[in-house]
């Protein structure tokens, strides 16, 4: 039964005579394809990239609204600003100039040395980012001249970084978008769109880590030096390094040399320069225990807890290739302890489930102990990761 009219042959042009009108309804798409497809594929994707990119850029505007929030915070009220600036020495930061410095500190680029010769590039990576490090610390004396505590002055680097971070992302992302639109590459744009969401991920995870670092709470990265901080407490403490505190006990017959980060700055430490301390200072160490946060795979439960061999220590590799020269010279072993979180978990405020694991790993650190060492023999325990709002 026919309730249309017509018949559906003659609607394609499939009857015995052909309709020129359906056929070229049908050969314009494909000729459209042809020609244009890749430029249309373009203008779709550039949708979805330019909802990105917006977003990047006001990550980038609000990172560095809250590092300016606080510099601000931090050097005081109006009346004492305005003092400041008539008692400063010349060459520190004029209030009335310090967004113009500070979107300048934002722009620093580093550039990593010549590696065409891979021999002694290690030392020469590890000069450039040292040489930025204490560059860092001086503009930030410079920006914030009234901050005296090294506690907000760490604050203000971290936030610095958080920053420039956001607007190096923006920088690549805008650029890589922007080529691939003038040229009217389709393929060019590809690797972008496939590497956006890991971007994005990124991106959100420092905008979110913002607040924590600037309020000092503890973030999941710092998981290894709680744990360590927490066996150190009530010992007394040296410095070994910059930023880096040693403290000494002993358990079942074995002494313990205990590491971290000193908190509750928001830093690192340098633990590759205290085991040359230790080195240094005579004492002979049998194995080394490193705890640290790693990225978790898709799948895998959040605060899960994996124990391994090898340095356990993100970074460029400087660090991670100065420990494993002195077990390889000192023909000790490295073991490790890694606690799994997200990208986001490891730079915002620790979750519940991430510090409940601390006293459950501390025990498994004493169990690996008394595994590898024998009475007499020394253990190096080392707790990795950004100790902000940890203390020891």
């Amino acid at each position: 039964m026919n309730f249309t009219g017509f018949e559906l042959d003659q609607l394609l042009g499939m009857g015995e005579e052909s309709n020129p009108l359906m056929m070229l309804v049908w050969i314009l798409p494909v000729i459209l394809f042809v020609f244009y497809g890749q430029r249309i594929q373009l203008y779709v994707t550039s949708g979805e990239i330019k909802k990105a990119i917006k977003k990047l850029d006001a990550y980038r505007s609000e990172s560095r609204d809250e590092l300016l929030g606080h510099l601000r915070d931090v050097t005081g009220s109006p009346q004492q600003q305005q003092q400041q600036q008539q008692h400063r020495p010349p060459g520190q930061a004029n209030p009335d100039e310090l967004a113009g410095k500070v979107s300048r500190f934002i722009d620093y680029i580093t550039i990593m040395p010549v590696d065409m010769d891979p021999s002694g590039i290690v030392p020469k990576v590890k000069h450039v980012m040292r040489t930025r490090e204490d560059v860092t610390r001086r503009q930030v004396r410079a920006l914030a001249p009234g901050v005296a505590d090294e506690l907000q002055a760490a604050r203000v680097q971290v936030l610095l970084e958080i920053a420039s971070s956001l607007h190096m992302i923006h920088k690549t992302v805008n650029h890589m978008f922007l080529t691939a639109k003038r040229q009217n590459n389709y393929p060019l744009i590809l690797p972008l769109q496939m590497a956006l969401p890991f971007v994005m991920e990124q991106a959100e995870a420092l905008r979110n880590a913002t607040g924590a670092f600037r309020e000092g709470h503890p973030v999941g990265d710092g998981i290894g030096p709680m744990i360590v901080g927490r066996m150190m407490r009530g010992l007394k403490k040296e410095e070994a390094a910059l930023h880096t505190v040693l403290a000494r006990d002993s358990y079942e017959g074995r002494s313990l040399l205990l590491l971290k980060a000193r908190g509750p700055a928001p830093v690192v430490g340098r633990p590759a320069d205290a085991i040359s301390y230790i080195a240094e200072s005579g004492q002979e160490i049998h194995a080394i225990i490193m705890i640290d946060a790693a990225l978790k795979m898709e799948g895998e439960d959040s605060a899960s807890v994996s124990h391994g061999f090898g340095a356990a220590i993100g970074g460029i590799g400087t660090e991670r290739y100065e420990i494993e020269e002195y077990a390889l010279g000192a023909g000790i072993p490295i073991f490790s302890i890694v606690v799994k979180e997200s990208v986001e978990e490891a730079v915002t405020i620790m979750t519940e489930e991430i510090a409940q694991r601390a006293d459950e790993i501390a025990v498994q650190v004493r169990e690996m102990i008394l595994e590898n060492a024998d009475e007499g023999q020394t253990v190096l325990v080392i707790g990795v990761g950004n100790t902000a709002g940890v203390a020891q």
